[in-house]
């Protein structure tokens, strides 16, 4: 029985090494990001659309219309499974909801890859290429709670991404507030903090506009917030605006994580204090490369040491260093950003 179980193992190996003794070329990938109008989802469809004509495979680019527009990803998941598509490097909108439908394409044999944004639970993804979100809030919060003129008197706005806490939400500002010296409640969620200096958290769509409401609505409630938490430079731009209305803005210090050219410059113009610098073109450029591994000979990518994910990188921007937070300062970020 030994015997013959070691034949079939063998001869199962075998034919999986045959099925994928193919050329990635020509072969379909598909990116589906949250827009195609953030500049850091458009950098991710330059890297992939790159790196797909460098391998000579065929790249199919989706987006929702707006941060959050679950259905449309899911109607691209299902367009990509009809068109035998060999690998989805995807950002999801609701990290959790997205799941289903992911499932349905992996027992496809289709190589999911998760970009930015982790599935819930994360190995619903084959593979995740990302920021270390939680360290990028990490720099953030603590380049604040260092540079703030009295920390243990802070008074914070949390202006975070949507209602549906996907993980990238979640992972920054826990970050941040476990950088700034806050103990967290459930660190799967935000919102359950028990700290006074937390004025509230507000949802942003990871827009201008929704940045300026949220900051408009948490002003309400305290006015002499002092400290912003961003979860991206499109939102600091819009809670900028509205401090700046009510002539705040040079006593209110802003935070945000992206490092996007625009975001970099508000950094150097003293809009934007730090940010955390990511990079979504190598996260989009490595996702095609790891489809045209698994095309070829089934090879399936790896993580990072220590993590159950494949790290991209993040670096603080800033001209304004304090001990103990790691940076870069603005001119090296300027000639990393994108956007």
């Amino acid at each position: 029985m030994k015997k013959l179980l070691a034949g079939t193992a063998l001869a199962v190996l075998a034919t999986t090494g045959a099925a994928f003794a193919q050329s990635a070329e020509g072969a379909t990938a598909c990116l589906i990001t949250k827009t195609d109008i953030n500049p850091f989802f458009v950098k991710m469809r330059e890297g992939a659309t790159a790196k797909a004509e460098e391998l000579g495979m065929n790249l199919q680019s989706y987006a929702g219309e707006v941060d959050g527009d679950h259905e449309a990803q899911v109607d691209a998941v299902e367009t990509c499974i009809a068109a035998g598509a060999k690998g989805i490097l995807i950002t999801a909108s609701d990290t959790a909801a997205i799941v289903e439908p992911l499932q349905r394409a992996r027992d496809q044999g289709i190589l999911v890859i998760a970009l930015d944004t982790p599935l819930e639970p994360i190995d619903a993804a084959d593979a995740t290429f990302a920021t270390d979100n939680f360290e990028a809030g990490r720099l953030i919060g603590a380049w604040a709670a260092a540079t703030v003129e009295d920390p243990e008197n802070a008074k914070i706005a949390m202006l975070d991404l949507n209602e549906s806490q996907p993980t990238v939400g979640v992972l920054r500002d826990q970050g941040f507030l476990e950088g700034f010296g806050i103990d967290l409640g459930d660190d799967s969620m935000w919102g359950d903090e028990d700290d006074s200096r937390v004025v509230g958290h507000e949802v942003t769509q990871g827009n201008e506009e929704g940045g300026r409401t949220a900051m408009e609505n948490l002003l309400l409630q305290d006015p002499e917030i002092n400290v912003v938490y961003t979860i991206n430079e499109p939102a600091a731009a819009g809670a900028y605006e509205a401090i700046r209305a009510l002539g705040r803005e040079d006593d209110v210090l802003i935070v945000s994580v992206d490092g996007g050219c625009p975001g970099v410059q508000n950094v150097a113009e003293g809009v934007i204090g730090a940010t955390s610098q990511q990079y979504p073109l190598d996260m989009a450029s490595l996702g095609i490369e790891a489809i045209a591994k698994y095309v070829e000979d089934g090879t399936m990518p790896e993580t990072s040491e220590g993590l159950d994910f494949t790290n991209t990188g993040v670096n603080l921007v800033t001209d304004a260093p304090v001990d103990g937070v790691a940076s870069i300062p603005v001119a090296e970020g300027q000639d990393r950003c994108w956007g």
